[in-house]
């Protein structure tokens, strides 16, 4: 019997949508897309077949007017080869199969076409986290799927190489933004379209006082001064090619046409005339 999987896409559709259409709070996505159009401005290339991957079109589609914005589904709606940049925006920590998601986006490059992804990393809500899973061992002595768990960098990093992309990077940054206390946090979140979307989340109401005692919590654990609290979201980026003749790649082994110790200036003292630990 196969593991269940780790987002619920009808959950996660839902909450996107309500956000929406109460007026969904975008400010992350704006940060994201400002650093990702200030990237895309250093990259000595013009790009004229862009696509971007969002459940939240407005932001992207500022900076790429005339981009294609395309769904973030399990199977992306992306043609073979027709792009010469894709963007995975603020999406990919709620794939079942982010490897799978970036393989479709390298798919969709022409040669040398460029994938920026940007997705929030693991150091994303560990204030809640934190508070939550205190507060709810205190009171049940147990802990249930509330927060979505959200890949390390290095990790997140490692995908691009599975994917078969060239020159992969993989980068983070990380934000502050203070709260008055973890219910409006938690407002906040649900207005991003970032509520709590587990598969395996608990589906009966919370204990009556399991939200109080985890903002009281959080307010003793990690306060942000004048009576706020803070919560900290990590913005990870990967960035790779589709492969191409044209790119930089490294020497084989045994290539070499000058020796090390002659680029430093240094002294090559030849392994057998080194002293033995012990010997003097």
């Amino acid at each position: 019997m196969s593991a269940p999987s780790l987002t619920d896409r009808a959950a996660l559709s839902r909450n996107r949508a309500r956000a929406l259409k109460q007026g969904a709070e975008l400010f992350l996505h704006d940060e994201a897309a400002a650093e990702i159009e200030e990237r895309l401005s250093e990259v000595n290339k013009t790009f004229m077949a862009p696509a971007v991957v969002t459940g939240f079109p407005g932001p992207w589609a500022e900076i790429l007017p005339g981009a294609r914005i395309v769904a973030d589904e399990e199977v992306l709606a992306l043609d073979p080869g027709a792009h010469d940049l894709v963007i995975h925006a603020l999406a990919l920590h709620w794939a079942n199969d982010p490897v799978g998601q970036l393989v479709q986006c390298r798919r969709a490059l022409r040669p040398d076409g460029l994938f920026v992804g940007v997705l929030f990393g693991g150091r994303t809500l560990s204030e809640l986290r934190a508070a939550l899973a205190e507060a709810e061992s205190r009171l049940t002595g147990g802990l249930s799927a509330r927060v979505l768990p959200m890949g390390e960098i290095r990790d997140l990093g490692a995908l691009l190489q599975r994917a078969g992309f060239a020159l992969p990077v993989a980068d983070a940054a990380r934000t502050t933004v203070t709260y008055a206390t973890a219910f409006h946090l938690i407002a906040d979140l649900r207005a991003m379209g970032e509520g709590n979307a587990l598969t395996l989340r608990p589906r009966r109401a919370a204990p009556r006082a399991l939200f109080p005692e985890a903002a009281r919590l959080y307010a003793e654990t990690f306060p942000a001064g004048d009576g706020r609290i803070a919560a900290t979201f990590e913005m990870v980026f990967l960035t790779g090619w589709a492969p191409d003749d044209s790119q930089q790649k490294p020497l084989r082994p045994g290539s070499a046409t000058a020796r090390l110790a002659e680029a430093l200036g240094a002294a090559e003292t030849p392994l057998g005339d080194r002293p033995m630990p012990g010997e003097h």
